[in-house]
Order: structure tokens, then C-alpha cells, then sequence
């Protein structure tokens, strides 16, 4: 797959952008990778938060981590599968804010905003407030992916529709994971999963 035919011009034009901000290069640098720590610190503060809720709360905090790992291997899977390469090799002479050292990682779809938005679609089925800040951490992410030259317009857009398809399996799961966060509040896992046992209806 050729990723420069698709949006090669939009590519070149962030990287242009890039050039011209070096204020903002040493934050996008670390922020592309910091941005998913922050995201997993909210899913802990969210896991944490809901202990003492219903456990139709808890297993909405249960699912981030579990959409994170779904969409991370759907992500990889389809990462082989169409084996675009990265735009650094595409454009070899063009600068890039970050190294090209890609070549052994195909392009499609971005793992990172994969990740990110997976997350952040989960956490605000979790908590509406903490999702939403979540949201604004991963289109960051997804920002900094192309700030830097890691990858097309196109690869971060895909990773985004992919991450929030993932995070929206959870809808439908609802009621299997409560009755399963319901059950392990009667045993040795009750610390982990909370200590409300009184039953509660999913919408």
C-alpha cells in the first residue's frame, strides 16, 4: 500500500508546519509517548474511583484496559495484513522531527492513537467527565503522530475509527462483565473489583 498516493500532500504540509514551530518539537517529542501514560494514570484513577460503586461501574472501569489490549492486537493484526510502510521511507529526503526508525513497523494504522482512543472511548463509558479529558489527551497523541512524521493523515484517522470501534464492543457486554464483577465481590478478588454487593440494573 501506497500511503503517499493517499494523502502524501497533507504528510508533507504537517511536516512543513513541524519546521516551522521547533518551540513545540521537544513537546511533541515526549508528549506522543507520555500521552499514553497519562491515559493509563486515568484508567487506574477510574479503576480506583469505582470501587466503592455498583459493579455495573466497575465493569465500565474493567473494560478500558481490556479495549486497550482488543484494539492493540486488532491494530497489529491489521498492521501486517496491508503492510504500508512508513512515510519516512516514502519521503527519504524530506526531515522529519523524530528519526526514521520505522522500517521494521508498518504504518497502518497508527498503534499509538489505536491505543489512545480506544482508552479514551472506554473511559467515558466509565466516567463522562474523566472520557472527556481522555479524548482531549488522545487527539493530542494523534496530533504529535503526525507532528512528528510517524505517520500519513490517514494512518492516525484509521487508528482513531479503529480505537473507538474496539472501546464500543464494550456496550453490548455490559451486562455479561457486571454479573461477572458481581460475582468476584464475593471472593478473594473483592478488593480488586470493589465492595458494593448490593444488585443493580444495566440500562
Amino acid at each position: 500500500m501506497d500511503g503517499g498516493a493517499i494523502d502524501g500532500s497533507w504528510y508533507l504540509a504537517v511536516l512543513g508546519f513541524a519546521r516551522e514551530t521547533p518551540w513545540l518539537q521537544g513537546f511533541m517529542a515526549i508528549y506522543t509517548n507520555a500521552g499514553l501514560v497519562l491515559l493509563a494514570l486515568l484508567a487506574g484513577v477510574t479503576w480506583w474511583r469505582m470501587r466503592p460503586r455498583d459493579a455495573a461501574r466497575m465493569a465500565a472501569a474493567l473494560w478500558v484496559p481490556l479495549a486497550v489490549a482488543l484494539a492493540y492486537g486488532v491494530s497489529n493484526l491489521v498492521k501486517v495484513l496491508v503492510q504500508e510502510p512508513r512515510p519516512c521511507i516514502r519521503y527519504p529526503a524530506v526531515p522529519t522531527v523524530a528519526t526514521c526508525d520505522y522500517a521494521t513497523d508498518y504504518s497502518f494504522p497508527s498503534n499509538h492513537v489505536t491505543l489512545a482512543v480506544a482508552a479514551a472511548v472506554a473511559l467515558l463509558f466509565a466516567a463522562r467527565r474523566t472520557g472527556l479529558v481522555a479524548l482531549g489527551l488522545a487527539l493530542l497523541v494523534a496530533v504529535s503522530r503526525m507532528y512528528l512524521g510517524a505517520h500519513y493523515p490517514h494512518d492516525v484517522l484509521a487508528g482513531a475509527v479503529l480505537g473507538a470501534l474496539v472501546a464500543c464492543l464494550g456496550l453490548p457486554l455490559r451486562r455479561p462483565m457486571t454479573a461477572v464483577v458481581d460475582h468476584l465481590r464475593g471472593g478473594g478478588l473483592r478488593p480488586l473489583v470493589g465492595t458494593d454487593r448490593q444488585p443493580v440494573a444495566v440500562q
